[in-house]
């Protein structure tokens, strides 16, 4: 089933669930890596809890924001409340890059200065159990995100991803240093893993600023609408075409051509009955139709204005 088939009371309680599971394994992997980066002393292992409690901190935060996400319009937010996860988004972002430097900093100093880890073992174990629960939370994410198109929930996910690299890093920190005898490994995989969730961060944040910017849709979205939209006559004078997001709802808006000896009325029943056929194959989109007299080209056509012929 994709998002444009699944209704907002369901979308709103799988986004809920999902952003549930994620505050709960943040919880886990927190209690488990306090306890590990105190007894091996790691800089890896201590970033890789530094990021699982913003990852704690990003989950509340999400499971926030998909439920105002989910809310209907009401009379002070008249196209809804979509825009809420990509808020969040934008605060996971900002998230992500404070404790990137604040790992660059303290492993770039142990590097200078020297430490030692102990323990392997025990960081070791913990790093591989966080990745076998974080495996399972992914694949759970990503059900939820097709299902949804949830951009907070994908950005939760995107975040959850990298920290299977972020843990394997961990695991190779630790080899390297204490099994190895390369002193220094632990802080040089530290800075890596600071490296890497900065640009985890960068490439997360353009999908909220799009959204925020209200940036037209992906070129097949908007192919695959104009090429409905060709099925109906009425609509063979389409210019103006724009598009927009939010959240998961989206909203559509142009300008059509018509005769001349139309009257108001009948411009107005036709492209109703238009419009209610198009919104019954895109449910998830608000459109709205703008009429204009035929031959006016004040600005781009997307469409043919071949309306005298296939319009009567």
């Amino acid at each position: 089933m994709s998002p444009t088939e699944i209704t907002a009371e369901e979308r709103g309680r799988l986004t809920a669930r999902a952003a549930f599971a994620s505050s709960a394994m943040a919880i886990t992997l927190i209690v488990m890596k306090t306890y590990a980066a105190v007894k091996t002393s790691s800089m890896a292992m201590l970033g890789s809890l530094a990021d699982s409690s913003l990852d704690l901190v990003a989950s509340l935060i999400v499971l926030l924001a998909v439920r105002i996400a989910a809310q209907p319009a009401d009379h002070e937010h008249r196209f809804g409340h979509g825009k809420a996860e990509a808020l969040a988004a934008l605060v996971q972002v900002i998230l992500i890059s404070f404790s990137a430097m604040f790992i660059a900093f303290r492993s770039t100093q142990r590097l200078i200065n020297g430490a030692e880890t102990g323990q392997a073992e025990l960081g070791i174990g913990v790093s591989v159990i966080a990745m076998v629960l974080t495996i399972a939370l992914i694949t759970y994410q990503r059900h939820v995100v097709k299902r949804t198109g949830s951009l907070a929930i994908g950005t939760d996910r995107l975040h959850y991803s990298s920290d299977l690299l972020l843990n394997g890093s961990v695991i190779a920190a630790l080899v390297l240093d204490q099994v190895a005898g390369l002193k220094g490994a632990d802080a040089v995989f530290g800075i890596l893993i600071a490296l890497w969730l900065l640009w985890g961060a960068w490439s997360a944040s353009s999908h909220a600023l799009h959204q925020l910017m209200d940036r037209e849709w992906p070129d097949e979205r908007r192919e695959q609408f104009l090429a409905a939209a060709k099925e109906y006559p009425e609509l063979a004078g389409l210019h103006d075409f724009r598009t927009r997001s939010s959240g998961t709802h989206y909203f559509a808006q142009f300008h059509v051509w018509v005769p001349a000896d139309w009257t108001v009325q009948e411009a107005h029943d036709r492209l109703d009955l238009v419009e209610e056929k198009l919104q019954k194959r895109f449910p998830d989109t608000e459109i709205l139709i703008h009429v204009d007299p035929e031959g006016q080209t004040d600005r781009e056509t997307l469409l043919p204005p071949e309306i005298t012929e296939q319009a009567q």
